[in-house]
């Protein structure tokens, strides 16, 4: 698989779980704070925080979250060291999505996504929308995958960008994977507010979606059919003679 050879991944999950061993367990996981990232509401936290997925969640994640972050961390590697630094126009935008260290980004063209193979990382896919066969981009901290057909294409690496500057925000790879998984987890992808927060910094820079902004076509007016009785009356009318 792309990028991701099993001894490197091995190492660097051994890394990680020596690193999570050194950190004091709480009785609490996450604090509600680390857990809204950017312009959340706070009735989403307290969704979050009611939701069944609450405790049992955690735990799982606990779990998995090593090996989702020694994956993430392998995939990163890979891209910094193949692939391409952002143009100046690309480092403009960048800078314009809140990104710190814009230069330390690099981008790696593939025709399709690659995507964990690890039994135990299904629940991840899952939550994160990994799946979607049409999935344009994945972001592993300073390295972006992009899909060819969608190579070059502002909006979709904006995007990702801005996924870029949340892992610096919150300050690593675990801590981005722990907020993100278990936003997705509690409310759902589509109302996770890392995942809103990256749309809305896309349409502030990039404008709405060409689907949102096409200008409706004015359906063309059609009079209304006459009835019989007024036809008939036209037709007596125009031909005197006539019934």
């Amino acid at each position: 698989m792309t990028g991701c050879e099993s001894q490197g991944l091995e190492e660097i999950w051994q890394d990680v779980q020596r690193s999570e061993a050194r950190k004091p367990r709480h009785s609490r996981p996450w604090p509600k704070s680390a857990l809204i990232a950017g312009r959340a509401d706070r009735h989403i936290a307290d969704r979050m925080d009611e939701s069944s997925y609450s405790g049992k969640t955690a735990e799982r994640l606990r779990w998995y979250l090593p090996l989702a972050t020694a994956w993430v961390l392998e995939q990163e590697r890979f891209i910094l060291e193949n692939g391409v630094p952002l143009t100046d126009v690309q480092l403009a935008d960048a800078r314009l999505v809140g990104v710190a260290k814009p230069e330390r980004v690099r981008l790696f063209r593939v025709e399709q996504i690659p995507l964990p193979q690890h039994p135990e990382l299904e629940e991840m896919k899952e939550a994160m929308k990994l799946t979607t066969p049409a999935l344009p981009g994945l972001t592993a901290r300073y390295g972006i995958y992009l899909r060819a057909d969608h190579w070059g294409q502002r909006r979709f690496l904006v995007h990702e960008l801005a996924h870029t500057a949340q892992y610096e925000r919150l300050d690593g790879v675990r801590a981005f994977l722990e907020c993100y998984l278990y936003q997705c987890l509690a409310i759902g992808f589509t109302s996770a507010p890392m995942e809103q927060e990256a749309i809305a910094i896309t349409q502030r820079i990039c404008g709405p979606a060409l689907s949102l902004s096409m200008p409706k076509t004015p359906s063309a007016h059609v009079p209304p059919a006459k009835s019989s009785t007024s036809q008939t009356r036209r037709q007596r009318w125009m031909n005197p003679g006539s019934g």
